[in-house]
């Protein structure tokens, strides 16, 4: 295990993520790392950063407010604004500022635009809890989920794809 790794699970202990959550990030980080490689465009330590710390929200709240929560939480802890927005915006396929605002959260752009953002967004819904699932059983999990939604989760993998090992 890469050394970051150990630090980076243990801001999550410290925050009070339970080991099911942070057993989800080490199999969302396992994956994001498929798509990282020499060679490869995308910032290694920043999607490690992002794919370990994208759910620790989840230390304060399990509603889909987790994300906006865990980036607060990275900006209190001093970790770099390119790591909290990872963690902003890992949700589904990103959420835009409206969507934002009729789920009740900030009513901020939380929509991954950068590879890293996109590499971390992408392995979480490839991650179902602590093990790997594709892409088609992800969509019927996610099947409540408005039809754009899913869609641009879809797009996404597709884009991403191009990028994986």
């Amino acid at each position: 295990m890469h050394k970051d790794t150990v630090f980076f699970e243990g801001l999550l202990a410290r925050e009070g993520c339970s080991p099911k959550v942070i057993a989800h990030c080490r199999t969302v980080s396992a994956i994001a790392m498929e798509y990282v490689h020499e060679g490869s465009p995308a910032d290694p330590d920043l999607v490690l950063a992002g794919s370990v710390l994208h759910d620790i929200g989840r230390s304060r709240i399990h509603s889909i407010g987790h994300a906006q929560a865990g980036a607060a939480i990275c900006r209190g802890l001093g970790q770099p604004e390119s790591v909290a927005h990872i963690v902003e915006c890992h949700t589904g396929a990103g959420l835009t500022a409206d969507e934002c605002t009729l789920l009740g959260l900030l009513p901020i752009d939380c929509m991954p635009k950068i590879l890293e953002e996109k590499i971390v967004t992408n392995a979480d819904n490839l991650a179902g809890g602590k093990r790997r699932i594709s892409i088609e059983q992800d969509l019927m999990d996610s099947f409540a989920l408005p039809r754009k939604i899913r869609k641009r989760m879809y797009r996404l993998w597709l884009e991403m794809e191009q990028f994986r090992v």
